[in-house]
């Protein structure tokens, strides 16, 4: 994440914020302690998909939400449900990954970790259960896998690495 404060003089001050996915908010404080949040995609940096208009009273509710006050999530990605010595573990393919642009049969996980893959929520919601080998992993897929510990640090290594 990278994060960019630039004062506004006689106006305020203007945050912009670039998110690991590339997506940038801009927030802008001003004197008067309204509170303007544009979101900019990807795809076009320089015009704002969205924006909307906040109050002092209202930022600072909308900052207490984002900000775990009132309910704080468990990453998926965190999460381990122990079944026996069977694990299942969510793995999210961040850009990074090696494995991304291969398919499951490429990356031979089932040979290399003996751990499976259940499933694969892609960044657009898109599920696939029980995906085959064909399947082509993507950036931002939340990869499903279940095995013993041993397994799930192999299928870790081979996500992040393309090996194991």
């Amino acid at each position: 994440m990278n994060l960019k404060e630039t004062e506004l003089p006689g106006k305020g001050k203007k945050f912009e914020i670039e998110t690991r996915s590339g997506e940038k908010l801009t927030i802008t404080i001003h004197d008067d302690g309204r509170r303007e949040v544009c979101h900019y995609g990807i795809d076009n940096p320089e015009d704002s998909i969205s924006k909307i208009s906040l109050t002092d009273e209202e930022a600072r509710y909308v900052s207490a939400i984002i900000g775990g006050v009132t309910y704080k999530p468990t990453p998926l990605e965190n999460i381990e449900v122990a079944l026996g010595d069977l694990i299942i573990e969510w793995y999210k393919l961040e850009p990074h990954y090696k494995a991304i642009g291969k398919t499951i049969g490429e990356l031979r996980v089932r040979q290399r970790s003996s751990a499976t893959i259940i499933a694969v929520v892609e960044s657009n919601h898109s599920k696939h259960i029980n995906p085959g080998p064909d399947l082509l992993l993507t950036a931002g897929a939340l990869v499903v896998v279940i095995g013993e510990r041993l397994h799930q640090q192999q299928i870790r290594q081979i996500l992040l690495n393309g090996s194991a």
